[in-house]
């Protein structure tokens, strides 16, 4: 069994509730991480490689549901929302944007770590992520920071387009069909909007490729769909 203990972040503005949590995680013998903001702790989630987060919903910088969203981008490790909004709406949007569990508060403290070993559980144990940075040939796409840089320079994208590139490179070497790519990235009711997709990967192809009529990076599976070139096939 590994000597490293559990890394718990916990993303959390209000200063009372981490004072409250820190006598709690340390006595079950984990290592804590602290952030008291969104940015600072998508950026604590990539380089402190915590094993699970427990993350506030109403941050002071961006809202909770947006880390959700950007740590999903790279990682697997369970999310527990620790919010005071109790409306279902706000469970379902946290849930549906990658979140394990949701804990309201006011919350018992016991409560919350049976829900932390459960996680972890579930987890399998083993939450640690690779580096969050996907490098093929000339391309590299840091999905903590959401840069994409070729040949060095930084290139300018699209929400949709960095959205359309990360799921394709995610997936890399594997063929998304159309309607998977359409659902992934733009929702189920855009899955028959096939237009949607030839333009933006026309786009894609003119800001990334060297040549677009000839791509390296995107590939056409005709009449099937499209597929990031990994990087050992480069």
């Amino acid at each position: 069994m590994s000597d490293v203990p559990i890394c718990v972040l916990l993303v959390e503005d209000e200063l009372s509730i981490r004072r409250f949590l820190r006598p709690a995680i340390d006595a079950a013998g984990w290592r804590l991480l602290e952030a008291d903001t969104g940015q600072t702790g998508v950026l604590q989630a990539s380089q402190g490689r915590p094993d699970v987060m427990i993350l506030d919903l109403g941050l002071p910088d961006i809202d909770g549901i947006e880390v959700v969203r950007r740590v999903r981008d790279w990682s697997r490790m369970p999310i527990i929302i620790l919010s005071a909004r109790g409306q279902d709406n706000d469970k379902v949007a946290a849930l549906d944007a990658g979140a394990d569990d949701y804990v309201q508060k006011p919350f018992s403290v016991n409560e919350l770590m049976a829900r932390i070993r459960v996680a972890l559980r579930h987890a399998g144990g083993d939450t640690r992520e690779p580096e969050p940075l996907i490098v093929a040939g000339d391309l590299a796409i840091d999905l903590v920071r959401r840069v994409v840089t070729r040949s060095g320079q930084e290139v300018h994208l699209t929400p949709i387009e960095y959205k359309l590139l990360t799921t394709l490179a995610r997936h890399a070497g594997l063929v998304m069909m159309h309607r998977q790519l359409l659902r992934e990235v733009w929702g189920p009711g855009h899955a028959e909007d096939s237009a949607y997709l030839r333009i933006f990967v026309r786009q894609l192809r003119l800001k990334l490729e060297e040549n677009p009529a000839d791509p390296r990076h995107i590939l056409t599976e005709v009449g099937v769909g499209y597929r990031f070139r990994a990087i050992d096939e480069q």
